[in-house]
C-alpha cells in the first residue's frame, strides 16, 4: 500500500539559514524540518549572497526570492530587520523590493504547490505578505502566524497597529513564543480563543551534559546576537568590578552581530583586553561545548529604546540544558522560562552593578549554583524540547488545515 499523503504545509520565514550549518538564527528551520515528518513542507525566505536559489535542506525544500542584486541583498542577515534598518537606513529602499519579491514568490509558489495551510513567521512582513495575497484571491489557504516579539513589541506606529491589526483578522488563528506576549496580541483585537503559546524548542539531543567534561569556575559565557536587546555592552560594563571581586574571571562572547566593533572599543577602552574574547559565529556542537565548560551562562537582556524586547531567551533554555548555571535579568520572558516564577541569579535590566552582584553570588557558591541548574534541568528539557515543541505546532498546524481556518474579515 502507498503511505498516506501528507498535507502541504508553506512556511514563510525572514530569519533563515542560508545554507547547511549557517550560523544565522536556524530555530525557523528546526521546526520545520520536524514539521517535515507530518507535512510536505516548502519553505519560502529571502535570498543573501552566497546562498542558493532553491535547495533541500533536512527534508525541507527551500526557496528563497531575489529582492535586490544580490551584493544588496543584506536587509535580514547579521541582526535582523529592524535592528538593521535603524543601523541602515539607506536599507529602506529595499523594503519595496522585499515586500513585492516575496508577494509575487508566494503567487508563483501557491500555483505549483497549492498548500493546506500557511505558517507565517512575524506578524509582519511574512503575515501581512500571506494575508495580502489571500485578499488578492492568489491563495485560499487558512494561515497560522507565529510571533516571536520583535513584531509584536517594537513596530506600534498606529499605521502599523492597523496593519498588524487587518492581518491578525485575516489568520486563522496567532500563536506567540511565550505568556507574557499574550495580552499584547489580545490587544490588538486577536480573541484569547484564537491564540495559544507555543514557544520555539532546543535540541535536548545535543544540549546535555557530558560525563567527564571538566567545567570552569571563572569563565563567564554570553551566548547571542551583539545587538541592544541582548544587553551584553552591561556585562561588558560589570567586568572591573568582577575583576576586582574574582580576579581569574575571563569571559567569552560566542555570537556576531552589528555591535561587535562597538563592544570590542569598550572592552580595550576598559583595558580588559586580556580577559575577553571574541569567538564570532559558533556552530551548535562548539556551543554545546561551551555550556558543558563554563561557570556561568550571562544573559543580560535589556528592552530596547523602541520597545523591542527578547521573546523568550532560548540561549538559557540551551545553557539549564547542559547543567550550565544562568545569571540573567528581570523581564517578562526570563520569568515564562521559570513556569512564572524569578530564577534565584537575577540582575535589574540594564544594571552592570546588579549584574556584578549575581555573577559575584554564583562564583562565590559555585556548588550551590550547579545544584540548582541540575534541579531545574528536567523541567525545562519537557517545556522546550523540540520533540514536544514540534508535536503542539504539527497538532495545530493539522487542526487548522482540517477545519480550513476561514480568514476573519
Amino acid at each position: 500500500m502507498n503511505a498516506p499523503q501528507r498535507p502541504r504545509l508553506l512556511v514563510l520565514a525572514s530569519t533563515y539559514p542560508r545554507w547547511a550549518n549557517d550560523h544565522e538564527p536556524g530555530f525557523v528551520h528546526a521546526l520545520s524540518k520536524r514539521l517535515a515528518e507530518r507535512f510536505e513542507v516548502v519553505v519560502l525566505c529571502p535570498h543573501a549572497p552566497g546562498a542558493a536559489t532553491t535547495e533541500a535542506l533536512d527534508g525541507v525544500l527551500v526557496t528563497r526570492y531575489r529582492y535586490a542584486p544580490a551584493p544588496l541583498e543584506r536587509l535580514v542577515n547579521n541582526g535582523g530587520i529592524i535592528t538593521n534598518l535603524r543601523r541602515h537606513p539607506w536599507m529602506f529602499l529595499l523594503l519595496p523590493g522585499f515586500f513585492l519579491g516575496q508577494l509575487f514568490a508566494l503567487s508563483r509558489l501557491v500555483r505549483h504547490f497549492s498548500p493546506a495551510v500557511i505558517h507565517a513567521h512575524w506578524i509582519i512582513p511574512q503575515g501581512f505578505i500571506a494575508a495580502l495575497a489571500g485578499a488578492m484571491g492568489l491563495h485560499r489557504a487558512p494561515i497560522l502566524v507565529t510571533s516571536h516579539g520583535s513584531d509584536l513589541h517594537a513596530l506600534n506606529g498606529w499605521l502599523l497597529r492597523k496593519i498588524k491589526r487587518w492581518v491578525l483578522r485575516r489568520c486563522a488563528r496567532a500563536t506567540v513564543v511565550s505568556a507574557p506576549m499574550l495580552q499584547p496580541l489580545q490587544d490588538l483585537g486577536v480573541p484569547p480563543s484564537r491564540i495559544s503559546v507555543a514557544p520555539m524548542g532546543v535540541d535536548t539531543q545535543l544540549f546535555l551534559p557530558e560525563p567527564g567534561t571538566q567545567r570552569s569556575s571563572h569563565d563567564l559565557l554570553f551566548v547571542g546576537r551583539l545587538v541592544d536587546i541582548k544587553g551584553l555592552r552591561h556585562l561588558i560594563a560589570a567586568m572591573p568590578l568582577i575583576l576586582s571581586r574574582h580576579p581569574n574571571a575571563t569571559l567569552t562572547i560566542a555570537g556576531f552581530g552589528p555591535e561587535l566593533a562597538e563592544r570590542q572599543e569598550q572592552v580595550r577602552l576598559l583595558g580588559i583586553e586580556d580577559k575577553v574574547r571574541f569567538l564570532g559565529a559558533v556552530t551548535h556542537e562548539q556551543l554545546a561545548e561551551l555550556y558543558r565548560r563554563a561557570a556561568v551562562l550571562i544573559a543580560p537582556f535589556d528592552p530596547g529604546p523602541h520597545g523591542q524586547q527578547e521573546g523568550l531567551g532560548l540561549v538559557v533554555a540551551e545553557a539549564l540544558a547542559c547543567d550550565c548555571p544562568v545569571v540573567t535579568t528581570a523581564i517578562a520572558a526570563v520569568r515564562e522560562l521559570f513556569e512564572g516564577q524569578w530564577p534565584p541569579y537575577l540582575a535589574e535590566p540594564g544594571n552592570p552593578a546588579s549584574l556584578a552582584h549575581q555573577i559575584d553570588c554564583v562564583l562565590a557558591n559555585h556548588v550551590e549554583s550547579l545544584q540548582w541548574a541540575a534541579r531545574i534541568r528536567p523541567r525545562i528539557l519537557t517545556r522546550f524540547g523540540w520533540e514536544a515543541v514540534a508535536a503542539g505546532y504539527a497538532a495545530e498546524l493539522e487542526q487548522i488545515a482540517v477545519d480550513q481556518g476561514s480568514p476573519r474579515n
